[in-house]
């Protein structure tokens, strides 16, 4: 049993492994499919019965003459990152006359195993926002179509969407030296659980830099909450600690939001002092004063990609890979 106290779901991998079989084989005995020795059919629903193994929606075959349910895990609800995800899910769901639970993490690292467990028993395929590899493996081990989603770590066996952000890193940084920065600051989101896979973007931004010809190394980068208040408080740390940047890069918009405005209480002079870029291209970026520079993800079309990819397994697609094109969209604050 799991550290966490709670049982592992058995899979059709188990059975098949117990039984000696195919995983085929196994989805014949279970569908009660003509296809198979009825002495075969007979011993693998008992392995399968005296394992405890509940097919999933999929595995019993649910997808196709029934409805449909796609499920989409989402790390925060109040993240303004992912109503675009969702609206682009439900928009190519609808096309295909499917329905869509949504489910959320809350941004919990502990919480995505208790997720994933309840997917797979109420849905018939899934798009998911995960970091916890025991959480993927349950999915993937479902047998149901899936797609995971904004994973650098995303295992072989499971398909795909993912966000370009080498090339947006040299898109921002380029942008920057250019307008003749030499001296940034990366206000990265560090502080999260998912910081492991998250760091990703930090690292871009220190290789780029150097590329670039500047001395950047780690104390170039500054954490931040993922929040407007984080965003704040980073930039406090990069004004106090006497860093001299003429540019801040932040993680996403909302840290770029917090900063910059914690910034202009301080007296610091945007941009004339120091530019402000912001990463995912949020609708809030255009708002403020003054209007964000910000790499801008198409998040719509990240949803309507992952469906596609869903809807190609369910007819026997393997697994893959779509990446996703940020774009600078440069404004007033560099």
């Amino acid at each position: 049993m799991p550290a966490n106290g709670r049982s592992r779901r058995i899979t059709i991998d188990d059975v098949a492994r117990s039984a000696g079989v195919s995983r085929q084989t196994v989805s014949r005995a279970v569908n009660d499919k003509p296809e198979i020795d009825p002495a075969t059919r007979e011993r693998v629903l008992l392995v399968a019965e005296s394992m405890g193994y509940r097919p999933s929606r999929f595995a019993r075959g649910m997808v196709g003459p029934g409805l449909t349910t796609l499920g989409l895990v989402i790390a925060d609800v109040l993240n303004p990152f992912f109503p675009e995800v969702v609206s682009g899910v439900l928009a190519a769901a609808d096309e295909r006359g499917w329905q869509v639970a949504v489910y959320s993490t809350g941004s919990a690292l502990e919480r995505e195993t208790a997720v994933a467990e309840t997917v797979v028993n109420h849905v018939d395929a899934c798009i998911a926002f995960l970091l916890d590899p025991g959480a993927i493996e349950l999915i993937r081990r479902s047998g149901m179509p899936f797609v995971l989603l904004d994973n650098e770590h995303r295992p072989p066996a499971v398909s795909g969407g993912r966000i370009d952000f080498a090339s947006g890193m040299r898109q921002v940084v380029g942008h920057l030296v250019e307008r003749g920065h030499r001296r940034i600051a990366m206000l990265d989101d560090r502080g999260r659980p998912d910081a492991g896979d998250r760091g990703t973007r930090h690292s871009l931004f220190l290789g780029t830099a150097a590329e670039l010809g500047l001395p950047a190394d780690e104390s170039w980068v500054f954490p931040a909450a993922n929040s407007l208040d984080g965003g704040a408080a980073a930039m406090e740390d990069v004004l106090d600690t006497g860093f001299g940047a003429t540019a801040v890069l932040a993680y996403n918009d909302l840290i770029a939001i917090g900063a910059m405005r914690r910034a202009r209480d301080r007296g610091v002079r945007v941009p004339e002092d120091c530019a402000f870029v912001g990463c995912d291209g949020l609708t809030l970026s255009r708002l403020v004063d003054p209007p964000l520079t910000t790499l801008t993800v198409d998040k719509e079309l990240l949803g309507r990609t992952a469906v596609r990819q869903v809807a190609a397994q369910m007819t026997g697609a393997g697994t893959g890979e779509t990446v996703i094109e940020p774009r600078l969209v440069i404004r007033a604050s560099s």
